[in-house]
């Protein structure tokens, strides 16, 4: 893996993480968002696979853009587990 491998996967981690946060309306800052974006994208991709979906209309031309979307889906799902399991009593 090289370093624009590693780059790309951040930049696409952080806009997957990102989506996600949008969806709750709770940011996790910039390397929260990584986190949750990067973890999202290989959560996705293997949901995805397993349902065998996928984007069609981006599949080859927008590599980038299929990848952010199925990363946002994987993040906001995560993010869902993670308000379900550590949600505040009031």
């Amino acid at each position: 893996m090289d370093l624009v491998e590693i780059i790309t996967i951040i930049v696409i981690g952080a806009l997957a993480g990102w989506l996600g946060s949008l969806f709750f309306k709770k940011g996790l800052g910039l390397i929260g968002n990584i986190i949750v974006g990067i973890l999202g994208c290989i959560f996705g991709s293997w949901l995805f696979n397993v349902l065998d979906i996928g984007f069609a209309p981006f599949k080859h031309k927008w590599d980038w853009l299929n990848d952010v979307l199925i990363g946002a889906i994987g993040a906001i799902i995560i993010l869902a587990i993670i308000n379900l399991v550590f949600k505040k009593k009031k």
